[in-house]
């Protein structure tokens, strides 16, 4: 692919990434998430830990809070896989790594990574100079969001089967679009086989963080304000398993940043906690 089509991924997937890996590098084992072959995709120099960004005490929260969201995810899909799931469809997949970390479970499936046709370009680049490659279980499909590419096409194109059960995840999107572009998200996602399940993180609005981490979304939506990505939308716990039931999801549950919290870092003597603020909704078709 011609060099010019390639665009590396914004600033946020980059951190995600980098939160992972630093989850490896400074928090005491047992690690909740090994991941450092997002640091290896972003390559962000050698002085990275000592970005702002990657403060290790002041980014605590917030590195906990992606390695368990990611944890979690990695959980539902090898759940998923041994109860029949074909296919695995991960929705702004960013710096996503599960292809290449846990190939044992992805070659069983037919994992489908959605993303703007530039930082795509580019993932698939340092994929295959890294020597990792594109097993022919894994298809990088490129969507034009910004064009209003139907995502759905586009993935037809790529080899995708509406008709086999599915797993689809949209984790870190939400905040990016309006209420209208999601709700049409989940009214396609209900449209496909009975048996898939969706998992969608979601913002909460300010007054429902604990007092501690609202400084934490402040600083946040002044920064993806600043980068020319606002936050646009925050959904009460109700109001996003409202949209679901409107859209026509079954077994719609919300999953509590809290209850993941208690899940993977309950035991944990280094004092390391999740920050509130993102919560997962939980559905199927």
């Amino acid at each position: 692919m011609a060099e010019e089509q390639t665009q590396a991924p914004d600033s946020t997937a980059v951190r995600t990434a980098l939160w992972r890996a630093m989850h490896v590098q400074v928090d005491p084992p047992p690690h909740v998430l090994k991941d450092e072959i997002g640091l290896q995709l972003a390559a962000p120099g050698d002085d990275w830990r000592h970005r702002p960004d990657m403060d290790p005490r002041a980014t605590s929260a917030f590195r906990a809070a992606m390695v368990a969201r990611a944890r979690f995810i990695e959980d539902l899909i090898t759940e998923q896989a041994d109860h029949g799931a074909a296919q695995y469809v991960i929705l702004g997949a960013g710096l996503d790594t599960f292809a290449q970390r846990r190939p044992e479970v992805a070659s069983r499936l037919r994992i489908f990574e959605v993303d703007q046709p530039g930082p795509q370009a580019w993932k698939r680049h340092r994929l295959v100079e890294l020597g990792y490659g594109i097993p022919d279980w894994l298809h990088l499909v490129p969507v034009d969001f910004e064009a209003s590419e139907d995502w759905l096409k586009q993935l037809a194109a790529a080899g995708f089967d509406a008709g086999r059960p599915t797993v689809i995840v949209s984790t870190g999107v939400s905040m990016y679009l309006t209420k209208d572009a999601t709700t049409a998200t989940l009214r396609q996602i209900a449209g496909l086989a009975p048996g898939s399940t969706l998992a969608m993180t979601f913002l909460l609005p300010t007054e429902l963080l604990d007092d501690a981490d609202r400084p934490g979304l402040r600083a946040s939506k002044e920064g993806a304000q600043a980068s020319g990505t606002p936050f646009i939308s925050f959904y009460t716990p109700p109001e996003m398993l409202e949209l679901a039931h409107e859209a026509g999801l079954k077994n719609a549950r919300h999953i509590s940043g809290a209850s993941l919290a208690h899940r993977y870092f309950a035991d944990r003597t280094d004092g390391i906690r999740p920050s509130s603020g993102e919560d997962l909704l939980l559905a199927t078709t």
